[in-house]
């Protein structure tokens, strides 16, 4: 398959499942991810039905955020995703939602503890709050970026939130997780202190999701 329309296919598909997830509603919230082996990526259009979208619908974009191809306007948060792309060599794919736990911790500006085993494992520790920055700017992606060292989620204060991944896969179970991490988060301080996984602990998790969770690859 074509590399742009194989990546159009990508971001188109994970439009209408995070829409059906209930990660998002309306026309809000966006996603990219790299077209393999080019300096683009694609990125959904502004302000359209997730449900309406044709392949030919999702922008592409160089790195300098110039359209290379698709006669429709790109999402607002383009210099975001271009920054985590230009800084972040292992994400190949991005999802910001505005899932209503997720940003229900965003807009009291608190982050998500290390309390859920798979959260740990997949986001990599804790889910940190970015900075407040108006939505489309340049000041938005740094703060962005800079909540997201060493972490693969990124909640945005009184926004929503940012899964990112080697893939479109990972980067929607992140997307998911995260959601069920902020709903925990919230029942659990309704009915106790919740208490965090240690430092050590989430240390030895993460590394044991990323070299040996789930099925060897066959290389034959």
């Amino acid at each position: 398959m074509d590399r742009i329309k194989e990546a159009r296919l990508l971001v188109k598909e994970a439009g209408v499942r995070m829409l059906t997830s209930n990660l998002v509603t309306a026309t809000w919230g966006n996603i990219s991810c790299r077209v393999s082996g080019e300096e683009l990526i694609a990125i959904t259009p502004s302000g359209m039905d997730y449900n309406e979208l044709d392949e030919e619908d999702i922008v592409i974009l160089d790195m300098e955020g110039n359209k290379v191809c698709g006669d429709r306007k790109p999402s607002t948060e383009v210099p975001m995703h271009l920054y985590i792309y230009r800084s972040r060599k292992d994400i190949n794919a991005i999802i910001h939602t505005h899932s209503t736990y997720a940003t229900a911790l965003a807009c009291v500006h608190k982050p998500i503890a290390p309390i859920v085993e798979e959260l740990v494992q997949v986001v990599g520790g804790d889910v940190r709050v970015a900075k407040y920055a108006l939505p489309g700017t340049n000041e938005l992606a740094a703060n962005v970026l800079a909540a997201a060292k060493d972490r693969n989620a990124v909640l945005l204060a009184n926004h929503g939130m940012i899964g990112m991944a080697k893939d479109m896969k990972e980067a929607f179970k992140i997307c998911s997780v995260v959601e069920k991490g902020a709903k925990i988060t919230i029942l659990s301080n309704a009915v106790g202190q919740p208490v965090p996984i240690s430092f050590e602990d989430v240390q030895i998790m993460r590394e044991n999701y990323r070299k040996s969770y789930g099925q060897p690859v066959d290389e034959n």
